[in-house]
């Protein structure tokens, strides 16, 4: 019935949060001796079963962060920014997102918008830092200016800065040998342009696992259409399984495979990047390499906030390993 109030249900509320009913009621009722992170999975509770937060649990924000991401149609930008945005409003920071978009806002002209908002800190996610024809200068400019901010997903040596990483090269050399235990010899790599630190930390993991292998890389685009191009110039080529440097990529493959009668993996086998949401469930489920994408974000934000805290944080690229996922789009090479 409109203009009713559900009573909020300590028992309710203390089984989402995975947290005890006295626990649930001291954050409800402001009393202190509730860690940081204990109080946000109540408040996260409350949200997630559409109760309203009592006005006594409202409070002022720490300060705006800065979250810069390419674009929202690959699902693994998204799946960082949220983990990124609960790590930070856990910490009693609001984040705001700033996305690009052709046409619109530059990297910079956003950086500077954030700055006339006052933002506490930034954390960038595959932005310029991953292109090694860009100018490093603007983030020793921002560093200069006296404002925090960590990078993922990228790495300069001239800008001094924490860095979080996936192991790129392992990643690549890792579904190699996968192809490579299934029998397959003729493998293909669908990346992006080299002058991304990603990719060309890729190739080089895919060369090292499969010397000789230098004309089996095509350099396009990282989206579905840049994988298609590129499944069907490997395809052409004779490959008879294909690493793709990202999901989008891997399902552009698989869309050029079909086009031309092939199965999926009866007749070529294809591993993404990344194991972005959902793509356990594509037809056939994509085998994929996983970034750790929660420990990365987590030590990003970690990071990032010790620095606004003023401790010194190590200026130094931090590598994750990433991790096989083998699904249905991967299988034993034809007559193998």
């Amino acid at each position: 019935m409109a203009g009713v109030t559900t009573p909020l249900r300590l028992t309710d509320i203390a089984a989402q949060a995975q947290v005890s009913e006295a626990t649930v009621s001291r954050v409800l009722n402001g009393k202190t001796g509730v860690a940081a992170g204990t109080r946000h999975k109540v408040l996260a509770a409350l949200d997630v079963l559409g109760y309203e937060r009592p006005v006594r649990l409202k409070r002022r924000s720490n300060g705006l962060v800065g979250l810069l991401i390419p674009e929202l149609t690959n699902p693994i930008f998204p799946a960082f920014a949220q983990v990124i945005e609960q790590a930070l409003a856990g910490h009693g920071y609001t984040p705001v997102l700033c996305t690009q978009t052709p046409g619109g806002a530059t990297e910079d002209e956003l950086v500077e918008q954030l700055e006339e908002r006052g933002v506490t800190g930034i954390v960038f996610l595959s932005g310029l830092h991953a292109d090694a024809s860009a100018d490093p200068v603007r983030y020793q400019r921002l560093a200069a200016r006296g404002v925090p901010f960590v990078l993922i997903n990228g790495f300069n040596e001239s800008v001094n800065a924490p860095f979080i990483s996936p192991d790129d090269r392992a990643a690549a050399e890792m579904a190699v040998r996968h192809l490579e235990e299934l029998g397959h010899r003729r493998i293909g790599l669908a990346i992006g342009p080299t002058r991304y630190v990603p990719s060309a930390r890729k190739e080089q993991g895919f060369l090292a696992a499969l010397p000789g292998g230098e004309g089996l890389v095509e350099r396009t685009l990282f989206t579905v259409e840049g994988g298609h191009a590129a499944g069907g110039a490997l395809l052409d080529r004779g490959c008879t399984g294909v690493v793709c440097a990202s999901d989008m990529m891997a399902l552009g493959v698989i869309r050029a495979a079909r086009e031309r009668g092939l199965r999926v993996p009866e007749d070529i086998s294809v591993v993404g990047f990344d194991d972005s949401p959902l793509i356990a469930f594509t037809d056939p489920p994509l085998t994929t390499i996983r970034q750790p994408v929660r420990a990365m974000a987590t030590a990003a934000v970690g990071a990032l906030l010790e620095a606004v805290a003023g401790t010194p944080v190590q200026r130094t690229e931090y590598v994750f390993q990433p991790e096989l996922v083998v699904r249905g789009s991967t299988g034993r090479v034809a007559g193998g």
